[in-house]
């Protein structure tokens, strides 16, 4: 409807205008306004498929070429944009991770010396951290989708652009693919480097429970002994 009313008042115009030239009869006036009209209606009214002749630097080929690059434009932003959340995303969680080591290495060094109540304090923020590496975790799964999808995207956008002969656009796009795959790479290494300390940091948990567990069983056995000699006497 929008587009039926767009060419019902350009035909209005072009009526108007024909009014106008016959008065005046200047020669060649009409063809003039009829291909500026042409032109208004096949760039602002978005009809490209009206069979008139064709304003110069608008045919189809570099039409289609600009439609390319607009593409590619369109595709290195998203890129971008989910390329740098996504780089976001892995480093909190790095530093959720780092902060989760710290206090298990805190309470494990606390192990003994501490009352009751402070155990359970530190075993409280503990867990709260745990929930939050998990949901950084999570966070970093999703925007490595998002990102995985905008790059597939910008792949497709290089070749059709290459196709309709935007070569430049082509090329620029994929230079932008580059550098983001470079910056994905380098963020990776820094989730995978916190994922193998706190696998390390699990080990030692484990390790430093059992001692501890066990160093507890010792001192009761020891306590017991005594009691034991008493009752035989």
């Amino acid at each position: 409807m929008a587009a039926l009313r767009t060419v019902t008042s350009y035909l209005r115009l072009l009526r108007s205008s024909a009014r106008v030239l016959t008065r005046s009869r200047k020669p060649g006036t009409w063809t003039n306004v009829l291909y500026t009209s042409i032109a208004s209606m096949t760039v602002g009214g978005g009809l490209c498929a009206i069979p008139f002749r064709q304003v110069d630097n608008l045919s189809h080929d570099s039409l289609i070429k600009r439609a390319a690059s607009l593409v590619t434009d369109s595709s290195s932003t998203y890129l971008s944009q989910t390329t740098l959340a996504l780089i976001d995303a892995i480093t909190e969680y790095a530093k959720a991770v780092h902060t989760l080591i710290a206090l298990q290495r805190r309470y494990l060094d606390a192990l003994g010396k501490m009352t009751p109540g402070e155990e359970d304090t530190i075993w409280q923020v503990i867990i709260s951290q745990r929930a939050a590496v998990s949901d950084r975790q999570d966070e970093c799964k999703r925007f490595e989708l998002t990102w995985i999808t905008a790059f597939k995207l910008c792949e497709t956008a290089a070749e059709a652009a290459y196709t309709s002969g935007a070569e430049h656009a082509s090329i620029g796009v994929r230079t932008n693919m580059q550098v983001a795959q470079t910056q994905v790479e380098e963020a990776q290494k820094l989730s995978a480097d916190a994922d193998k300390k706190l696998a390390a940091a699990k080990v030692m948990e484990v390790e430093r429970m059992t001692q501890y567990s066990a160093s507890l069983e010792n001192t009761n056995e020891e306590e017991e002994v005594p009691e034991a000699y008493l009752r035989e006497d």
